[in-house]
C-alpha cells in the first residue's frame, strides 16, 4: 500500500496518524496518508522560515527563475507519475488530465519565471521646492512564509498556480493539499528536490481542515499570508482565523456562473462550448456553468441539443479512451449533489436528462457516480439556481431581452465567471463588460492567458492572481525615497 508522508525541510516525515486516500472511481483505498499534527506543522513553518532567512532569501531573481524552469522541466520528466497520482485521487479521464492538469503545472512555473524576470522597478522623480528633487523607487520583497491550501478538483494545476508565483517571488511555502487528493503534491515534493530547490523552501503537510493541519497552519503565528482555493464557507473561516494577526489572504472561492445565449449565436459552437462549461471535470470546476440563460426564440432548440449532447457523454474508467466523464470526488459530495437533484424536483423542475445517481458497470459500483443533468422550469428564486452545486448540472432559463439577460446573470451572491454566446461583436463586448464577474468569455470558455488578472468578487473571492497581479499578493513593496 502506497503511503503519502509529510515533507519538511527536505525530508519526508511520518504523521501522528493515518487516513485513507480513496479512489472515487470504485471506492477502493489507493494509499494511506500521514496526517500532520501540531508538531509537524510547526516544524514545517520553522523550516520555511529558516530557508527564507538563509541562502534562498539572498538568491538573485535570475537564479530563482532558473530554478523555476528546472522545476517545470522535472514536471515534464515525471509527467507519468504525476498523472497516475492525479487520476487515482480524482478519477478524471487520463487524456484530459495529461493535456490540462499536467501541462498547465509546468506552464505555470515557466510563465511566472518569465513574469518575475521581466518585472521592473516603479520610480518617480519628485520636485519638492527650491530646485530640490527626490527619487522614489519601490522595491518588491517577498511576503514571507506563505500557507498554500489547494482544492481537490484540479489539485496539481491549482497548487502550482499558487506555488509558481510564490516561489519565483522569493517566498517559502507550506502546502496543504486537500485530504481527498494528496498524491500529486507528494510527487511534487520529490520534484522540488530533484530540481535543486533548497531544503525548507517547499514544505508539505497532509490533513483535514478544522481541528487538523488546515486550522493548525492558518492559525500558526509564523505564517505571513494565506492563499486558498476552495469553498466560500471555508474561505470565511480562514479569514476569521487570520484576522487577529491581520495577515493578508488571496482567495479563489465558489461560483454560480452564468452563460448567456443570444438568438444570433452560432448554435453548433454554443452547444459544444456549453457541454464543456457545464460538464467538464464532472462539473467540479469553480468556473463551470450552472445557470444557462437562453433567448426565448432559440430556447427549445438549444435545450434539446444540449440535452442530447449531455446524453452522449460516457462515464467510465480513466484509462478508457472512450471515457469523457469521471465520478464526483467522494461519497459525501455525491450525496450533496444528489440532494440538490431532489431539491430541484421538489421545486417543480423538469428534468431534461439525468437527475440521479448514474448506473455504471458492476466493477465501478463502489464509486461516486452522478448523471449529467439539465433542468428547465426553474427561476432565479429557486435554491438550486442560487447555491453552488459543484456537480454536473445546470438550470436552463429563457429570457426575452438583453437587459433581462444581464439582470438575471448578475442576480447572484457570487461573481467569478460568465460566458456570452453571440455573433454580434458589439453585443459581445457590451454584455461581457456588464457582467459582475472576474472573467467574462465571449464565444469560448476556460481559455486562459496566464498573465491576465484572475479572481472573483462577492462570495467568489478576494484579490487577483495571474501575471504581475500575483506579485501584488506574494510581494510587499518598500518605497525608497532619496533626496538629491
Amino acid at each position: 500500500m502506497t503511503e503519502y508522508r509529510n515533507f519538511v525541510g527536505g525530508r519526508f516525515l511520518d504523521g501522528a496518524s493515518l487516513f485513507d486516500d480513496v479512489n472515487p472511481v470504485d471506492g477502493t483505498v489507493v494509499a494511506r496518508v500521514h496526517e500532520a499534527d501540531a508538531s509537524v506543522v510547526d516544524r514545517a513553518v520553522r523550516a520555511a522560515r529558516t530557508a527564507l532567512d538563509g541562502p534562498w532569501g539572498r538568491m538573485t531573481v535570475a537564479d530563482r527563475c532558473r530554478l523555476m524552469r528546472a522545476v517545470a522541466d522535472e514536471i515534464d520528466r515525471r509527467a507519468d507519475d504525476l498523472l497516475a497520482a492525479e487520476v487515482a485521487d480524482t478519477g478524471k479521464p487520463e487524456a484530459g488530465a495529461r493535456e490540462l492538469d499536467i501541462a498547465r503545472a509546468a506552464a505555470n512555473f515557466r510563465s511566472f519565471a518569465d513574469v518575475v524576470a521581466a518585472e521592473g522597478v516603479e520610480s518617480f522623480l519628485l520636485d519638492y521646492g527650491q530646485g530640490r528633487q527626490a527619487l522614489n523607487y519601490a522595491v518588491r520583497k517577498p511576503l514571507g512564509v506563505v500557507a498554500a491550501i489547494a482544492p481537490w478538483n484540479l489539485p496539481l494545476l491549482l497548487l502550482t498556480w499558487k506555488l509558481a508565483p510564490a516561489l519565483a517571488s522569493g517566498n517559502t511555502v507550506v502546502v496543504k493539499p486537500s485530504e481527498e487528493t494528496p498524491g500529486s503534491a507528494t510527487v511534487l515534493a520529490e520534484i522540488m528536490t530533484a530540481a535543486g530547490v533548497p531544503d525548507g523552501v517547499f514544505n508539505l503537510v497532509h490533513g483535514f481542515g478544522a481541528g487538523s493541519a488546515g486550522e493548525l497552519l492558518t492559525t500558526h503565528p509564523g505564517i505571513d499570508g494565506v492563499t486558498f482555493t476552495g469553498s466560500s464557507a471555508t474561505g470565511a473561516g480562514i479569514m476569521k482565523a487570520v484576522a487577529p494577526r491581520v495577515r493578508p489572504v488571496s482567495f479563489e472561492l465558489g461560483g454560480k456562473n452564468a452563460a448567456l445565449v443570444f438568438a444570433d449565436a452560432d448554435l453548433d459552437a454554443t452547444v459544444e462550448g456549453l457541454t464543456r462549461s457545464v460538464f467538464a471535470n464532472t462539473g467540479q470546476v469553480c468556473l463551470c456553468t450552472e445557470r444557462v440563460y437562453i433567448e426565448r426564440s432559440v430556447f427549445d432548440e438549444v435545450s434539446e441539443r444540449l440535452a442530447a449532447s449531455a446524453r452522449s457523454l460516457r462515464l467510465g474508467r480513466p484509462c478508457d479512451p472512450a471515457t469523457t466523464t469521471g465520478p464526483v470526488i467522494s461519497a459525501v459530495h455525491q450525496r450533496k449533489v444528489l440532494d440538490y437533484f431532489d431539491l430541484a424536483e421538489r421545486a417543480g423542475a423538469t428534468v431534461l436528462t439525468g437527475g440521479q445517481a448514474a448506473k455504471v458497470d458492476s466493477d465501478l459500483a463502489g464509486g461516486f457516480w452522478v448523471e449529467p443533468t439539465l433542468w428547465t422550469g426553474l427561476t432565479n428564486a429557486d435554491r438550486v439556481v442560487r447555491e453552488e452545486i459543484f456537480g454536473p448540472a445546470a438550470a436552463l432559463i429563457p429570457f426575452d431581452t438583453e437587459e433581462e439577460a444581464v439582470r438575471l446573470a448578475n442576480d447572484t451572491d457570487y461573481g467569478l465567471a460568465a460566458s456570452v454566446w453571440t455573433t454580434d461583436l458589439s453585443r459581445g463586448h457590451r454584455v461581457a463588460q456588464r457582467m459582475a464577474v472576474g472573467i467574462a468569455w465571449v464565444n469560448t470558455w476556460f481559455l486562459r492567458e496566464l498573465r491576465s488578472p484572475f479572481g472573483g468578487r462577492g462570495l467568489s473571492g478576494i484579490g487577483r492572481e495571474g501575471g504581475r497581479h500575483s506579485l501584488d499578493f506574494y510581494t510587499e513593496p518598500t518605497n525608497v525615497c532619496v533626496a538629491i
